[in-house]
């Protein structure tokens, strides 16, 4: 086959293998959430309550395994409009899961919060949060952010979530527990204009339920989102 013209990377990250944590494993990894959201308590309107802590599937790469997680505000504020509302904490942790018998290390966490949630946008039809935990780079200066996703699909039948990049799929996930989890390159740069990650569901008959960018409409460069 000739060379393409578009090498975008992958299926780059490990599956995961791990399985929802659980015991004192769970424990080390909500505190260091918790401790990070701990932070944004002020700005936030209240704390993370931490047994309100969902755990998404791990994915791994760069020799860590990422974790992802979204909690809830321990009590509602007010926002500018005067509404009620329950601000909603995300983000992950990640760490070097050692060799062998080796125990898990180098703990890491990062957190953000919004008070746009899935109960106040019934029209939403996939919950999506994301981060970028990495670059991509390639010859010429080209380029894109290396972006970890993960959400809840919000329609019945859901059981596979794709990554692509102008109809090509980068990474798949199967949907657990109603989560999902993708790692993949987005805001792709230097093959024309930019390039942005549409985030797709299936369902067993693998016809699409769903599909969801990123970023807002006209605001392709807006910093991560939740929703």
């Amino acid at each position: 086959m000739p060379p393409s013209s578009r090498p975008f990377p992958r299926f780059i990250a490990d599956a995961s293998v791990e399985g929802r944590p659980y015991g004192r494993w769970e424990e080390r990894l909500r505190e260091a959430f918790a401790t990070e959201c701990t932070a944004l308590a002020s700005e936030a309107g209240a704390p993370l309550d931490p047994m309100t802590v969902k755990w998404f599937p791990d994915r791994s790469w760069g020799a860590r395994v990422y974790v992802p997680a979204t909690g809830r505000a321990a009590e509602p504020t007010t926002d500018e409009d005067g509404e009620q509302v329950l601000a909603e904490y995300y983000g992950w942790v990640s760490f070097d899961p050692g060799e062998n018998a080796d125990e898990p290390a180098d703990l890491r966490a990062r957190a953000d919060f919004t008070d746009v949630t899935a109960e106040d946008n019934p029209d939403w039809k996939i919950d999506l949060n994301d981060d970028v935990i990495g670059a991509w780079r390639t010859d010429g200066g080209r380029g894109g952010e290396l972006t970890l996703i993960w959400g809840l699909p919000l329609v019945r039948g859901a059981v596979a979530a794709t990554a692509e990049l102008e109809g090509e799929t980068i990474d798949q996930s199967p949907v657990v527990d109603g989560r999902f989890t993708l790692i993949a390159v987005d805001a792709v740069r230097g093959f024309g204009d930019d390039i942005y990650l549409e985030l797709k569901l299936w369902d067993r008959s693998v016809r699409e339920l769903a599909a969801e960018s990123l970023y807002a409409e006209g605001e392709p460069d807006s910093e991560d989102e939740a929703g």
